[in-house]
């Protein structure tokens, strides 16, 4: 078993202390910190130490707590830096900057070619649209995170395998390395859409925790007792792969009957196209038409319901199934499907969901749409370069090693 080394704790700790000022949205003081985390006091005046040391943190002043002596606040400081999120995608690559409090200060979406999807073209429209993002502020980057579809290799930054544009074994990282003067963070659209609610979201206030992203792939992103949950390969979460129907429909992994066959945004097509195969919604690529019948179902369009009742029905039976192995204390649907499909998606999985889950786990678990404000992709992407900057052995080693000097000389 793995055994976390002194740098690893202080790590976490750090990543823990900036998480609770995050959560503040506003600003804190070190004993609200102390009483949000259940660390020592000592520990969080340590960790706030580092934090205002290199600017990511700064003073505010001071506020009576009423007994005792006034109590400085604390917030993050928007200027230390920027991060940049990228989300790339089947049919486009998104492209955020945000400021240290993550808000964000740019987009920008670049269509991808399908004729044109090599490695090589991918990372001259990364660079591209990084470029644009920036502008002058280059200097100002801490780091960028990149969302990659399908199985990633964070590490070493490979793209193991895209089912969009059958990519095999891809070094996306060296590719991009000697073209971008910025550290790069990889990971897929489960585990940064994870992170996001981890950091700013629905994972804020619970240990165990599900992210359902359905797009053009579907996922699960999985957190247990507060941890993001990878698996050996840092494929935990291929869920989408699971099978429903067995013998069912052709899914893009080459198997058949999984889930994402049904619910994602090409199943959904699908499941149109199957009942009524001349529907004037079935024009212009996947996104378009989930965003027509979602529009049509607003007018109570008779195909338009019928596909989210399928679909709440198969994408029920797969949630049932999660509650029953993990036993979460929430349940968040996120992307495309559901930001499109929402609250009449999301009500027709609960009812399927409660005939095929287990009674006593799926009344502890609670179902709820993503209410981020901003593309989750893109935010937990940039959420890991945040964590590689906290994570800065050499930066965060040296503010400690200060603070060490000085108290020893005192």
């Amino acid at each position: 078993m793995y055994q976390l080394t002194a740098r690893d704790i202080r790590r976490r700790n750090r990543f823990t202390v900036l998480q609770a000022v995050y959560a503040a949205e506003g600003h804190t003081s070190r004993q609200e910190i102390a009483q949000a985390t259940g660390l020592s006091f000592a520990t969080v005046g340590n960790m706030i130490a580092e934090l205002l040391d290199v600017g990511v943190l700064a003073e505010l002043g001071y506020e009576a707590a009423g007994i005792g002596r006034p109590r400085a606040q604390l917030a993050v400081n928007p200027d230390r830096g920027l991060l940049i999120g990228v989300d790339l995608a089947e049919t486009s690559i998104h492209f955020d900057v945000f400021d240290l409090a993550m808000t964000v200060l740019r987009s920008t979406e670049i269509p991808v070619d399908p004729t044109a999807t090599t490695p090589a073209d991918i990372a001259d429209l990364i660079v591209r649209g990084i470029g644009e993002v920036t502008g002058e502020d280059s200097a100002k980057v801490l780091g960028v995170g990149l969302s990659v579809p399908g199985l990633v290799e964070p590490e070493q930054g490979i793209s193991v395998f895209s089912p969009y544009w059958h990519w095999h074994d891809v070094p996306l990282k060296a590719l991009l390395e000697p073209r971008l003067p910025y550290p790069l963070y990889l990971d897929n659209p489960l585990k940064t859409s994870t992170a996001a609610h981890l950091w700013f979201g629905a994972g804020r206030d619970v240990d165990d925790l599900i992210v359902v992203t359905l797009r053009a792939g579907v996922g699960i992103g999985v957190v247990i007792d507060g941890m993001l949950y990878r698996g050996v390969t840092n494929s935990a979460g291929e869920w989408g792969h699971t099978t429903l129907v067995p013998g069912g429909r052709a899914c893009s992994c080459g198997r058949d009957g999984c889930v994402e066959a049904y619910v994602s945004a090409p199943g959904i097509v699908a499941t149109l196209r199957n009942i009524d195969p001349a529907s004037p919604l079935l024009a212009g690529d996947d996104a378009t038409v989930i965003r027509a019948i979602a529009v049509a179902a607003a007018r109570a369009d008779a195909a338009a319901l019928e596909v989210i009742e399928q679909t709440g029905h198969y994408l029920g039976v797969a949630v049932a199934n999660l509650v029953n192995l993990f036993n979460p204390r929430r349940m968040v649907f996120t992307d495309l499907v559901a930001r499109q499909l929402g609250e009449p998606l999301l009500e027709a999985t609960r009812r399927s969901a409660e005939r095929h889950a287990m009674s006593d786990p799926f009344a502890a678990v609670t179902l709820q749409l993503c209410g981020l404000p901003h593309n989750p992709a893109s935010l937990g992407a940039a959420t890991f370069a945040l964590e590689g900057f906290l994570a800065d052995r050499e930066r965060f080693g040296s503010v400690a090693a200060r603070r060490a000097l000085r108290a020893s000389s005192t």
